[in-house]
């Protein structure tokens, strides 16, 4: 039983029933929230400051000591501008687009275990629903492209759509990898499972999750469809002030939301020796968008046709043969020697990375043989 039916059934022995039962949604809601935005300034803060290291330079250091009340600033300034609609827009999808974008991305967090029995609803379906809910936003993204009556936005939420579609595949693939060892969907057994962490029985499943989760974050490298360094913005162009400011929450809610997934399918969740369960989820989670931005200051961005020949040429193929290898071994390989998995599938892993760098390439304008 969960912290919050347990809370529920508290309520019900002194309240009517009706709010009882509501009463635990409304603070479940308002407690995601509350983290939500609290760790989408912490990261922005967090990711200012790396990126100053990365390039040799301070940051954000003026507003407050080492600048940590920079991203509250950023939030007053974002609330004061003047919002703005096209003239011949769709002035509702206008304002509708970046909610659609922004309120699934919360959704996600009902299903991850902050700790045992830490978990809003614990479905036995959670991880089908998590690839459900985060679909949702390539919706509000093509939305917002038809809805400012912008070619170039239109044109960016078009690619932005096919480029989430199509990274969405080796991400449930390598997802089902991890279902066939656990033999459960639910988050909560999947985190139980892990006596020895996923990413050492599953090196190569995590590697494609990772990969694909990025681009499906659009963050670099593959973020050229939004390029926020450069003049056009893409979808979003023809947004300013608060609705503006809710697809930028979106991107930081969906790292941290993909945080939460890596950390639980991969790295364990909760467990760890010594500390608090949930310090222990809050240093993996930090620690995965540690590298998520350590990519960013590293590596320059693909062009578009290397985007999507990245997605159906590289991480697809390999997502399916992850597929059969894991099945195979949960068939063949003996559970009391796990260690045998683990040397067996590094051993995989780079053995198929490098074979697929010597087949493909990614220059000259396309993927060669």
């Amino acid at each position: 039983m969960t912290l919050l039916e347990q809370f529920q059934l508290w309520l019900a022995t002194m309240w009517p029933e009706w709010a009882a039962y509501v009463t635990p949604a409304i603070v479940g809601v308002v407690i995601v929230i509350a983290f939500a935005l609290c760790m989408v300034i912490v990261f922005i803060y967090f990711e200012r400051r790396l990126l100053g290291r990365f390039q040799i330079r301070l940051g954000p250091n003026r507003l407050g000591p080492e600048g940590i009340f920079q991203p509250i600033a950023t939030a007053v300034k974002v609330l004061l501008k003047e919002d703005i609609v096209p003239a011949k827009g769709d002035k509702w999808l206008h304002w509708l687009a970046p909610l659609v974008v922004f309120v699934p991305v919360l959704m996600i967090f009902a299903v991850v275990p902050f700790w045992e029995g830490a978990i809003f609803i614990d479905l036995n379906v959670g991880i089908v629903y998590v690839v459900a809910i985060s679909s949702v936003s390539a919706v509000g993204i093509y939305m917002a492209g038809w809805a400012s009556n912008n070619k170039y936005a239109l044109i960016s939420a078009l690619r932005m759509v096919a480029q989430v579609v199509s990274y969405e595949l080796p991400v449930i693939l390598s997802i089902l990898g991890v279902v066939l060892m656990v033999g459960s969907l639910s988050m909560s057994q999947i985190v139980a499972a892990q006596t020895i962490p996923f990413i050492l029985l599953q090196p190569l499943g995590f590697i494609i999750f990772f990969l694909g989760a990025v681009a499906e974050m659009n963050r670099s490298p593959f973020d050229l469809l939004e390029a926020d360094s450069e003049i056009v913005a893409g979808f979003h162009t023809e947004y300013s002030g608060m609705k503006f400011a809710m697809f930028y929450l979106g991107e930081y809610c969906h790292a941290l939301a993909y945080s939460c997934i890596i950390a639980t399918l991969f790295l364990g969740g909760w467990r760890g020796p010594l500390l608090p369960p949930f310090l222990w989820l809050l240093i993996k989670v930090v620690a995965v968008f540690f590298v998520i931005v350590w990519i960013r200051a590293t590596l320059p961005r693909l062009r578009v046709d290397q985007l999507m020949s990245f997605a159906w040429k590289c991480l697809l193929p390999m997502a399916v043969i992850n597929l059969f290898v894991v099945a195979a071994e949960v068939l063949w390989l003996p559970e009391s020697l796990p260690w045998i998995m683990v040397v067996v599938n590094f051993a995989f892993a780079g053995a198929l990375i490098l074979l697929w760098s010597k087949l493909f390439t990614l220059g000259g304008g396309r993927v060669e043989v």
